[in-house]
């Protein structure tokens, strides 16, 4: 159902969505109850202000098992779109259940600002209170419109803080981004609970040079602190690592214990590759200790794009060894390291071969109504929210003008399609 999903779907499944959070939020700020009570004083504990919750229209789903299926129903919503748009699963004996219950529930949304689906998190109290034993967090199954390999938490809000700034600090949670926003620091977003993907890095590259990870200090955390590294690498971004000091574990406790420190650990940042050698390097006394760990180093330099880092980097790394920067160039020379993702640069999206110049009389249909969809686009910016969705369907030529546009980069369309980019914006 992801790939033959008509237009008329899509905005069914939208709607859904819309429909679903307007419920969850009316929910929270008018259910009189002891669950409503417990949601309250959680957020407020956790230090989140009355407009930060409205902003960003955090809500509450209700404990029994179908209310917001009855909800949506009585909106005259057909069953197949509401099981389509996740809201709904079934059960073994064949009922309809609302997949969030109980939960507080984080609003999902595009780039565009349109919600695509939820995020809901127990709360601490119904565990103790009912040894509730299930996920900590329920994320939306796949749909239409929601993919979670593409979305970071709260970029719809934060992708021109990100521009304006070339960089982009990314955390792991929700919760660490509400918070992070809240204290004032905007250009950031979180990849809720997801590793980082391509996809992920590939859109922020587009609006940011600078990267800057804060995730946990436990095992976990590092290597996925390590995977996101690598990949942002070979996308040739500055990475940096925040690191929180002093008691708190994450941006999210920094900021309810003491506003306004935060700011200070995305200054005092380190390198990636620093980080890489302390990880390697630090406590290795014996021969062959210290040359795994400069094997190790050396495989996460080979990654670096640029000749100069390169250099810069061997040359601390023989510092920090006591290897010679000879010794160390030859081993890095009979290395392997395979790619892990395509170099990538926010100006230069990958080149896509036309064939042949535009001609007004040979177009076809498709492409006719292509051209119209982005003409509209680029004159009337709002229409994007509308056209997203169904991006993908455009004719070919149009497809990739319209990944320029949504990227901001439209004037640097490579010169086989700047006919058609021409004419659009006439």
């Amino acid at each position: 159902h992801l790939s033959g999903a008509s237009g008329e779907a899509f905005k069914e499944i939208y709607d859904i969505n819309r429909l679903a959070k307007d419920f969850f939020v009316s929910n929270f700020w008018t259910a009189q109850s002891a669950h409503r009570e417990a949601a309250a004083k959680y957020l407020k504990e956790r230090g989140l202000k009355e407009e930060t919750i409205r902003e960003f229209e955090i809500g509450l789903a209700p404990t029994a098992t179908d209310s917001l299926l009855r909800h949506l129903i009585a909106k005259k919503k057909s069953m197949g779109d509401i099981e389509r748009a996740g809201m709904v699963f079934k059960s073994e004996r064949g009922t309809y259940w609302d997949r969030f219950r109980g939960r507080l529930m984080f609003p999902l949304y595009n780039a565009f600002g349109k919600v695509i689906g939820f995020t809901g998190r127990v709360l601490p109290s119904e565990v103790l209170a009912t040894g509730f034993d299930s996920a900590k967090y329920v994320n939306s199954p796949e749909t239409p419109i929601f993919h979670k390999s593409k979305l970071l938490y709260g970029f719809h809000k934060s992708k021109n803080h990100i521009r304006d700034a070339k960089a982009a600090i990314v955390v792991e949670g929700q919760m660490d981004f509400l918070m992070s926003w809240q204290d004032g620091v905007r250009n950031v977003v979180a990849s809720s609970g997801t590793a980082l993907t391509e996809e992920h890095l590939q859109n922020l590259r587009r609006l940011a040079d600078h990267l800057l990870l804060c995730f946990d200090s436990d095992e976990a955390g590092q290597n996925a602190a390590e995977r996101s590294i690598d990949l942002a690498n070979a996308l040739d971004f500055n990475v940096k690592l925040i690191k929180i000091t002093g008691g708190a574990k994450d941006p999210a406790d920094v900021v309810a214990s003491s506003p306004g420190q935060l700011g200070d650990f995305i200054k005092n940042a380190g390198s990636a590759m620093h980080w890489y050698f302390d990880r390697y390097l630090s406590g290795k006394s014996e021969i062959s200790e210290k040359k795994r760990g400069a094997e190790s180093a050396l495989g996460k330099i080979k990654r670096l794009g640029s000749p100069i880092v390169r250099e810069h980097y061997l040359r601390e790394l023989s510092l920090r060894t006591g290897f010679s920067m000879a010794a160390l160039e030859e081993q890095m020379r009979f290395m392997k390291v395979e790619a892990l993702a395509p170099k990538f640069s926010k100006n230069d999206l990958p080149p896509l071969k036309v064939a042949g110049a535009v001609t007004k009389d040979r177009k076809s249909r498709l492409e006719k109504i292509s051209e119209r969809i982005v003409s509209l686009v680029c004159a009337e910016p709002a229409l994007g929210q509308t056209v997203a969705p169904a991006a993908d369907f455009l004719a070919e030529k149009y497809r990739l003008l319209w990944k320029y546009l949504e990227a901001g980069v439209f004037k640097n369309v490579p010169p086989e399609l700047s006919a058609e980019a021409d004419f659009v914006v006439l």
